[in-house]
């Protein structure tokens, strides 16, 4: 798994089985509708795209919405790819859909893991930021199904302007509910996602040391999604932290290879995964973009396999190389591991090749000449 070309087969596959959903949430990246689409990917074609994805080195495949209940044969998907040796996760929506039955029938298909999301450690927060009353206690009764189930649970959190002044309470939660992992999104602007929703550059900062420091005292892993900045902060808090110089060394040599897979504290990311590097999304007629949150479409797997479209794209391509990156972030001595959320430059700047805006940190090559050019200004 860790091994693996992300020139030729992406670490994570996120397909989206439906953009239909009973909730409204303010963030949502699909703008999500009541109904289902009437050229949504049906089951045979969903097969053969099984089939596809597990060519390609088999990578994780994530089951996503919309609400992915809103699709009567979600369950048969999901054997059907359980059965070809694919790992399976789900991250559905908190509705009347999320039954103890089929929340039973998920464990004995064989997912591997359920994901719910909670954005508030009280029902006004998530409620709100969900776009409807009673989310959180559907969300807290699904959880307490799946606990009677033992079936492992994934918290997923969008980090807003709504919630930032509350992860502690937030952590405590994730602590209480016994989950595996907390998923932290922090937001980009797109779909209903707003900018003026978003926590500033120096709070994402904060909130990223934050979490680097809870990750060394609570039961649970945490991973960062859309905040690829995260990595540098880890790094750079181990490389404070171990004092041996070999240990030093190898730190710095990983680092400038982009090989950190092999450093610890990152294994919940390997290597530099980005949008389009390691991570390839479907959308529900097929589309093919380089993560849910770049809405740059690459190609449709009506038209072309998943493989041609993620290996030979030009899109792809130029995401996969973080040399042609813009800016700081062009120039920054973190950009294999890091390379800041393109989706984020994209849907700021228009442009995904930018530099990450929400990222206050100044590369190596920047301070060196800001020095450079304060000395020769003294001349």
């Amino acid at each position: 798994m860790f091994d693996r070309d992300y020139n030729e087969d992406p670490f994570i596959v996120i397909w989206e089985l439906t953009r239909a959903c009973q909730l409204k949430c303010l963030h949502c990246r699909a703008e999500a509708q009541y109904h289902r689409h009437p050229l949504e990917i049906d089951f045979e074609e969903g097969k053969k795209l099984i089939d596809d994805i597990y060519e390609m080195n088999n990578p994780l495949l994530v089951f996503t919405g919309g609400d992915p209940l809103e699709r009567p044969d979600v369950f048969d998907i999901a054997e059907y790819a359980v059965q070809k040796g694919v790992r399976v996760s789900m991250t559905p929506s908190a509705t009347p859909n999320v039954t103890k039955e089929a929340m039973r029938k998920a464990k004995d298909v064989g997912l591997a893991r359920w994901a719910f999301s909670i954005d508030g450690h009280n029902k006004e927060v998530h409620d709100y930021f969900r776009g409807t009353n009673g989310s959180y206690d559907l969300t807290m009764n699904a959880i307490s199904y799946l606990q009677e189930l033992e079936m492992p649970l994934q918290v997923n959190t969008v980090i807003s302007r709504y919630n930032v002044d509350y992860l502690e309470e937030m952590a405590d939660l994730m602590e209480e509910l016994g989950c595996v992992l907390w998923s932290v999104f922090f937001l980009v602007p797109t779909g209903r996602g707003k900018e003026s929703d978003m926590i500033s550059p120096a709070e994402h900062e904060k909130v990223l040391r934050w979490l680097y420091e809870k990750s060394k005292h609570v039961s649970f892993d945490i991973k960062t999604t859309a905040a690829q900045h995260y990595r540098r902060v880890v790094i750079q808090n181990k490389m404070r932290e171990n004092l041996n110089e070999h240990e030093q060394i190898n730190y710095e040599d990983a680092l400038m290879s982009g090989k950190t897979g092999q450093l610890d504290g990152l294994g919940r990311a390997p290597k530099g995964v980005n949008d389009g590097n390691g991570f390839v999304f479907i959308s529900h007629t097929g589309d093919v973009y380089p993560s849910g949150l770049l809405p740059v479409k690459a190609g449709n797997i009506r038209m072309q396999s998943l493989a041609d479209i993620y290996r030979h794209s030009d899109v792809f391509k130029q995401l996969r190389d973080p040399d042609q990156y813009k800016g700081k972030c062009g120039v920054c001595e973190f950009r294999y591991v890091c390379g800041g959320s393109r989706s984020r430059a994209y849907n700021v700047t228009g442009d995904y090749l930018e530099s990450e805006p929400y990222c206050v940190y100044i590369p190596k090559a920047w301070r060196e000449k800001m020095k450079a050019d304060r000395q020769k200004n003294k001349k």
